[in-house]
């Protein structure tokens, strides 16, 4: 049966229909147009960055940034363990082989230290990967500076997965800006969207200049189609640009939004013996895109994935945290370091319900709902 309350819906301000009906009057419905060109310049200006390119998806944006990175057959890229298939899937695109790092559980992102200790045993046999890419997830940044500096340190290619994080902040600055290349998502499910679509941004103009050329398919200037290397159709469309300038002048409240969300859900649950919740690392703002909450199988008998689905039977749109890369069958024996954490979160972690339009009786029904399923009413 279909959903009555779901995870992570769209939420839009009122303006968007506004913007996209004068692209129509003006007739910019071919892919590029004035709206592409505002969204990109507000996006920089929202986040503290120069160059930008809108693409149709993180996972295009992953891929260009890759691409112009320089990365390819032979290479590998270390990335998260813990992540959405979005993150890896990319780097095989390229022919490049993925090494799996686990998270630390202060923030449920890449762990610094075991990072470290395995590119101090991969310099012993000088075999460093070309490229490492940083996963935000579920809304919170990644410590960002001991990783920058391993980076740095060993001459590996930073490249920030954030599509999961935008409104989130470390250090008072946005993740995805650290890196040589940072890359948002703006997927129907995300904080702010334009449907379905991507955003790449750099400060190196080079890198941005050589990604919009392979988005659109790599054509040489010229009265006629010439093409020396492979491209993509990977442009986001005018129409689709023009929501996201809408969405984005909203950002700052749908933070805000979810950051409520969150705090009724854990000043509710938390008493609950056995129920815990994603903490906030020290070093920045969470945007709280999910809602992530974990059970102790020790003081808790109904298993998350149980959960879930009681859930759904109840009209309510639940999900298990993300399953490991490591444990996917599609990354069947890759290099892995460390995976207790990523592990335990996925076998006892689940996100509710979480958007910024979830209305308060929405939320109690579903508090209600975990409470009654856990034997509490």
């Amino acid at each position: 049966m279909p959903f009555r309350i779901y995870l992570s819906p769209p939420h839009l301000n009122g303006s968007e229909l506004e913007l996209v009906a004068g692209a129509f009057t003006q007739n910019w419905v071919a892919p590029a147009g004035p709206g592409l060109r505002d969204f990109e310049q507000d996006f920089c200006k929202k986040i503290g960055t120069t160059n930008a390119v809108a693409v149709s998806s993180a996972t295009a944006g992953l891929h260009l940034a890759l691409l112009v990175c320089g990365i390819g057959p032979g290479d590998e890229v270390i990335s998260s363990d813990f992540t959405f298939v979005a993150s890896a899937n990319p780097v095989r695109y390229v022919g490049a082989e993925p090494v799996f790092i686990d998270s630390e559980p202060r923030s449920w992102n890449m762990d610094a230290n075991l990072l470290e200790t395995f590119l101090k045993r991969r310099a012993a046999i000088n075999k460093i990967p070309k490229a490492l890419i940083l996963v935000h997830i579920y809304g919170q940044s990644a410590d960002i500076d001991p990783i920058l500096e391993l980076c740095q340190r060993y001459g590996i290619i930073l490249i920030e997965d954030a599509a999961e994080a935008l409104g989130a902040t470390y250090k008072g600055k946005s993740p995805g800006t650290f890196g040589r290349i940072g890359v948002f998502s703006f997927n129907g499910n995300k904080i702010i969207t334009t449907s379905g679509g991507g955003m790449i941004v750099s400060e190196e103009a080079e890198l941005i200049d050589k990604a919009h050329h392979l988005a659109t398919q790599a054509r040489l200037p010229g009265i006629y189609y010439e093409h020396i290397s492979m491209g993509f159709n990977y442009r986001l469309s005018n129409i689709s640009a023009c929501i996201g300038v809408a969405q984005l002048r909203s950002l700052d409240e749908r933070v805000a939004a979810r950051r409520r969300v969150f705090s009724r859900y854990q000043n509710e649950l938390k008493a609950i013996k056995g129920i815990d919740f994603m903490p906030e690392a020290n070093y920045g703002q969470c945007s709280r895109w999910l809602t992530c909450m974990t059970l102790d199988p020790k003081q808790i008998a109904i298993s998350p994935f149980d959960l879930c689905g009681r859930l759904a039977d109840a009209g309510i749109e639940a999900r298990p945290l993300w399953k490991p890369m490591h444990l996917q069958p599609l990354f069947a024996g890759c290099e892995t370091i460390g995976s207790e954490v990523s592990e335990r979160l996925f076998r006892t972690g689940l996100s509710l319900p979480s958007s910024s339009n979830l209305s308060d009786e929405q939320q109690g029904e579903v508090i209600e709902s975990i409470k009654a399923n856990l034997g509490l009413l």
